[in-house]
């Protein structure tokens, strides 16, 4: 019973997640963060990389690729990278479960 409970919290959880990632991001504000903006500002934004690390992302600026619709492709990349997260967590937790070391005489 315990572990059915486990898993239904964290499958509400994911539920939450993912509304908040694909209803919720498409609203987020399209001004530029702190760092960015004081980049912007004192003028030094473009001398730090020739080629910068968000143009090999695999959804860079939060945009999913080839899709034109910039709400719907934010929303898309939300959910993408919201179930990447709760797979990688869960793959952890597993492999980590399944390391337990036996318990002492």
């Amino acid at each position: 019973m315990k572990n059915l409970r486990t898993w239904a919290f964290c499958l509400i959880g994911l539920g939450v997640a993912v509304a908040l990632a694909v209803f919720a991001s498409p609203f987020a504000s399209q001004d530029p963060d702190g760092l960015e903006k004081v980049a912007e500002d004192q003028g030094f934004q473009e001398s730090g990389e020739v080629e910068p690390a968000w143009d090999r992302a695999p959804a860079p600026d939060y945009q999913f690729p080839r899709v034109t619709d910039r709400r719907r492709s934010t929303a898309l990349a939300g959910l993408a990278g919201t179930l990447l997260v709760f797979g990688a967590g869960v793959g952890l937790a597993w492999v980590l479960r399944r390391r337990k070391s036996p318990a002492s005489p």
